[in-house]
């Protein structure tokens, strides 16, 4: 099958391209540093060229909401235009728990997204996943200060990268549901103590307080839950596996 991986050299797209390349399928990677711009449109006719499906993992940072939503908006737009020059048969996209209900900062931009995907008359998938370890990581780091490192009372159920991929290639390679499905990691768990595990386990001993007015992802989420019965299998990426990678030596 061949697969378009929009987004394919970030986080979650170099993983997915490795995956689906290792299991048969010809993939093309549509990203600024393969000639493709998807907010122009720029190289996407030779990236969908003979494509079945589209993968979108694409992301434009979390450091400006306006920017966010901007992005999703116009990249949107213009990728699902193209796709239905082509006649693409599945797109899947990459989205989060909580950006039907959150409506701020990154889950509004997703939420905009998905109203695009589901108007677009493009048979779609919408995986809705809760943030990855590494998103987590980076969330707290926003939080730091030089004395202390402030996280808002939310839950999560963070889900391992390598895991997040292997799901999105699966349902690429079915049927498209034209719905919203969802996808967590094994374990939940309070942010301000898994801060502290991870600060830890990366000898920072700053305090962790708790601040329902800090951000995350952009956006004030007081006591949200990011969590989700649609956890992958117990055996998969836990924070212990997910703390031995990242702080293993380059």
């Amino acid at each position: 099958m061949r697969i378009t991986v929009v987004g394919g050299t970030g986080l979650v797209g170099a993983r997915l391209v490795r995956q689906l390349e290792a299991a048969g399928h010809q993939v093309a990677v549509a990203a600024r540093s393969t000639g493709v711009d998807i907010v122009t449109g720029a190289g996407l006719d030779r990236a969908l060229d003979g494509a079945e499906a589209v993968i979108d993992v694409s992301s434009p940072g979390y450091a400006d909401a306006t920017e966010m939503l901007r992005f999703f908006e116009r990249a949107g737009a213009t990728l699902l235009a193209a796709e239905q020059a082509v006649g693409i048969a599945h797109h899947v996209t990459f989205s989060a728990i909580g950006a039907e209900r959150i409506g701020d900062g990154y889950y509004r931009a997703k939420h905009a997204q998905e109203r695009l995907i589901a108007g677009s008359g493009i048979p779609f998938t919408i995986v809705r996943s809760t943030p990855l370890f590494e998103y987590i990581h980076d969330a707290i780091d926003a939080g730091r200060s030089e004395a202390e490192v402030r996280v808002p009372p939310i839950r999560v159920q963070p889900i391992a990268t390598e895991d997040a991929a292997r799901v999105l290639m699966q349902v690429a390679l079915r049927e498209p549901v034209n719905a919203v499905l969802e996808v967590a990691g094994p374990n939940s768990y309070a942010l301000p103590g898994l801060a502290e595990q991870i600060l830890t386990a990366g000898e920072d001993y700053r305090p962790v307080l708790t601040d329902a007015g800090a951000r995350f992802f952009g956006a004030r989420l007081g006591e949200e839950k990011l969590v989700s019965d649609a956890a992958v299998g117990p055996g998969d990426a836990s924070l212990e596996t997910w703390l031995r990678s990242a702080l293993a030596p380059a």
